[in-house]
């Protein structure tokens, strides 16, 4: 019998919407490269490796060419299986040891919540080829431990950008998230979110980018609740509370796919 594995659609209530990511629960740990050749074959933006410890479960994220230190669709997607599959119980938090340290997990309202590290930004100048590669003239430049953060002028802006993919793959950088205010008063905010230099052109909704996004407009708005909107062709929804050090990634998880790897690609 082979490995099960799951696509999910997370940051969505809907199938094919949202951030789809899959999900593989692991008898015990594989080698890295086991895991990126896995992540290369399903090519979507996350593949995510759960491994059951006594205190929670080994949580690792592959994108098609790289490990990455944190992604939150995978991290959803993860929790939502975990539930799903009765890894754990309906009420049971999930816990998770990963490369940015305990994440934590919890079912509330219909609602999955994330607790995860707030990523602050810093204001820096545009590096060179930045504000090339994007076609646009920002009103504000940000950067964090991982990403550029680009705010500007309009909601219009954001959806009608299309960058040289092949000179921002040049940053070094995990990526570019590009934001404006909302212009529905369902949002907040909206953002899309670049990141060719990972193997990810477009991630379609990027909860990671969101341990930044929220608190950055929160502290525009006088609000310590926002909600996001990430403008990408499939779109998805965060909603993002501000706790000190930490924000909640509040969204929803739907599975499209069941299936299994063969014995033969798993050994």
């Amino acid at each position: 019998m082979g490995l099960e594995i799951f696509q999910v659609d997370a940051f969505t209530d809907r199938p094919f919407a949202g951030n789809p990511a899959a999900v593989c629960v692991l008898p015990q740990a594989r080698d890295e490269k086991w895991m990126q050749n896995v992540a290369l074959e399903m090519n979507l933006s996350e593949t995510a490796f759960l491994v059951k410890q006594a205190d929670g479960f080994d949580l690792r994220w592959f994108t098609p060419t790289v490990e990455v230190d944190l992604c939150g669709h995978a991290t959803l997607a993860s929790a939502h299986v975990l539930w799903e599959q009765g890894y754990l119980k309906p009420d049971e938090q999930a816990r998770f040891l990963t490369r940015s340290g305990r994440l934590l997990a919890a079912r509330k309202d219909g609602w999955i919540e994330l607790d995860f590290p707030l990523e602050p930004e810093e204001q820096t100048d545009a590096p060179a080829g930045l504000t090339e590669s994007l076609g646009v003239t920002p009103k504000y430049v940000g950067k964090t431990r991982f990403d550029y953060l680009v705010e500007v002028e309009s909601e219009e802006t954001i959806r009608q950008l299309k960058p040289d993919m092949r000179k921002l793959a040049t940053l070094p950088v995990r990526g570019v998230m590009v934001t404006s205010a909302s212009s529905s008063k369902d949002y907040d905010f909206v953002s899309r979110f670049f990141a060719p230099g990972a193997g990810i052109d477009e991630d379609p909704v990027t909860g990671s980018a969101h341990c930044c996004l929220g608190p950055f407009w929160g502290s525009r708005l006088g609000k310590t609740e926002v909600t996001g909107y990430q403008a990408s062709a499939r779109g998805g929804v965060v909603r993002v509370r501000m706790n000190g050090d930490r924000v909640v990634l509040r969204g929803k998880a739907v599975t499209v796919l069941r299936g299994e790897l063969a014995l033969s690609a798993s050994s």
